[in-house]
C-alpha cells in the first residue's frame, strides 16, 4: 500500500493545536469559576415537574352515581384547584389507597376529556366488583372531601398518527368504556383528529355504561359512532350477541385502512383474540389496553398445575428490613406482599411499566404470556414483576424502596 500524504495548512495546524490543548484551557476556566451552589428556578424543570410529578394529592370534589350500571364516578381535584398533568386521551392514573393497615395500588383509565385537565379535573369511573379486593370498599367508603394521593397520567392506550389508521374501531366491554370516553370527548373538543366507531358491548340495555352520553356525543360529533351489543338482550335499535370478525367487519370502513382498539374483562380478551386474528391486521393496527392479570392462572398455557392450590414461603427483602410471609399459587407476589402490610412500588399492575421490577434471588413463578413484558436483560439478570407472577414453589425476592 503506497503511503498516504496529507499536507496540513497553516489553518490546520492552529486547529489541531487549539484542540490539543482543549483539556487545560477546560480545566483553568473550571478552577477559575466560583464554587458558589448553583440555585435559581430552571423553567425546563419546572414544567418536567408539572407534567410528569412523582405524585398527586388529589381530592374528591364530587361523586357520580351511574344508578344501575352498579358505577360511580369521581371527579378528582387538587386542593387548590390548580390544573393537572396534561394527558393522552386513553391513558390512566394508578391510585394509592390505604386498606387494612396496609396500602395498595389501583389503576383507572381517565374517562373526561384532557381537556378538563387543564380546568383541573380529573374523572374516572370505578364499577362494582363483587369479591375484589379494592373496588366495593372504594364505591361504598369513599366520599367527597376524601383525599387520594394519585400517579401522574401512564400508560400507551392512545391514538399515534405515526402508528395507528385514520379509522379506529373500537371495541369495549363494560367498564372498559372509560378510555374510549375520554376518545370521544377529546374529539368533540377538537383535541384528537381521527375517527372512532365503537362496538361496545353490554349484558342488557339497562348496564349500558355512560349510555346517554355516548349517545349524545355520537350526535354531536361527526368523528364519532357507536353501536351497542347486548348479549342477553334483542331488541330493535341494538345488535345482539357477542362482538365477532362479521360484526366488526359489517361497522368496518369499507375499502380503507383501520386499527382496532380493544379494552374489556378478561374474558372478552380471551374471545375476541381469535376474532380479531380473523381481520388479518398487521400487529402494528391491533392496539389493547393493557389486560388485567388473570384471576385463573391454572387455565393459561405453561401453568404446572401441580401448583393450582398450593401455598408457599414468601422472604421478602427491602433494604435492611426482611419479612417472611405465605403466598398463595392462585395470586400473584405482589398480592401476598400487600396483604402483608409491606409497602411496594406498584402502578399498572400488569406487566407494562415495570414499576414493581424485583429480583428474584430463589425460586421458581408462572407468568402469563400476554403479561410477560420484560426486558430480555431482566430475564437474563433474574427479576421479575411481582404484579403479573405467580409463585410455583418457596420464594427469595428483593423489592425496591417504595416511590409512590
Amino acid at each position: 500500500m503506497p503511503d498516504l500524504k496529507v499536507k496540513v495548512g497553516l489553518i490546520g495546524k492552529f486547529d489541531m493545536l487549539k484542540f490539543k490543548n482543549m483539556k487545560k484551557v477546560r480545566e483553568k476556566a473550571i478552577q477559575a469559576a466560583p464554587a458558589n451552589e448553583i440555585s435559581g428556578v430552571f423553567p425546563i424543570n419546572e414544567n418536567a415537574k408539572a407534567l410528569h410529578p412523582d405524585f398527586l394529592e388529589l381530592v374528591i370534589d364530587r361523586i357520580i352515581d351511574r344508578g344501575e350500571a352498579q358505577a360511580k364516578t369521581f371527579v378528582l381535584k387538587r386542593p387548590d384547584g390548580a390544573p393537572l398533568p396534561y394527558f393522552r386521551a386513553g391513558q390512566y392514573i394508578s391510585l394509592k389507597l390505604p386498606l387494612d393497615g396496609s396500602f395498595v395500588t389501583r389503576s383507572y383509565s381517565l374517562c373526561s376529556s384532557p381537556k378538563e385537565a387543564l380546568r383541573g379535573e380529573y374523572d374516572i369511573t370505578v364499577r362494582a366488583n363483587p369479591g375484589g379486593f379494592v373496588a366495593d370498599r372504594l364505591l361504598a367508603e369513599k366520599k367527597p372531601g376524601d383525599t387520594i394521593i394519585s400517579s401522574g397520567p401512564l400508560g400507551f392506550f392512545y391514538y399515534e398518527d405515526l402508528r395507528d389508521a385514520k379509522h379506529i374501531v373500537g371495541l369495549a366491554g363494560g367498564s372498559g368504556i372509560t378510555p374510549f370516553l375520554s376518545m370521544a370527548r377529546a374529539l368533540a373538543d377538537g383535541i384528537e383528529d381521527f375517527t372512532l366507531t365503537l362496538l361496545f358491548g353490554s349484558r342488557d340495555e339497562d348496564n349500558i355504561l355512560f349510555r346517554g352520553e355516548l349517545d349524545e356525543l355520537a350526535r354531536s360529533c361527526p368523528k364519532f359512532k357507536v353501536i351497542h351489543v347486548l348479549s342477553e338482550e334483542e331488541k330493535e335499535g341494538f345488535e345482539h350477541g357477542f362482538i365477532t370478525a362479521d360484526l366488526i367487519r359489517k361497522y368496518a370502513p369499507e375499502g380503507e385502512e383501520y386499527s382496532v382498539f380493544l379494552c374489556g374483562p378478561e374474558a372478552m380478551y380471551k374471545f375476541l383474540k381469535p376474532e380479531i386474528e380473523k381481520l388479518g391486521l398487521p400487529p402494528r393496527l391491533y392496539r389493547r389496553k393493557l389486560i388485567d392479570v388473570t384471576k385463573t392462572p391454572w387455565e393459561c398455557e405453561g401453568y404446572p398445575q401441580e401448583a393450582k392450590g398450593k401455598e408457599f414461603s414468601l422472604v421478602v427483602r427491602q433494604g435492611p428490613q426482611k419479612w417472611t410471609i405465605p403466598a398463595s399459587a392462585d395470586e400473584p407476589v405482589l398480592v401476598a406482599i400487600e396483604r402483608a402490610g409491606i409497602k411496594a412500588p406498584s402502578r399498572c399492575r400488569a406487566g407494562e411499566c415495570g414499576w414493581c421490577r424485583s429480583r428474584l434471588l430463589s425460586g421458581t413463578v408462572f407468568i402469563p404470556q400476554e403479561n410477560e413484558m420484560r426486558r430480555w436483560a431482566d430475564i437474563h439478570y433474574g427479576y421479575i414483576h411481582p404484579c403479573c407472577s405467580f409463585p410455583t414453589e418457596d420464594l427469595l425476592i428483593e423489592i425496591p424502596g417504595e416511590f409512590f
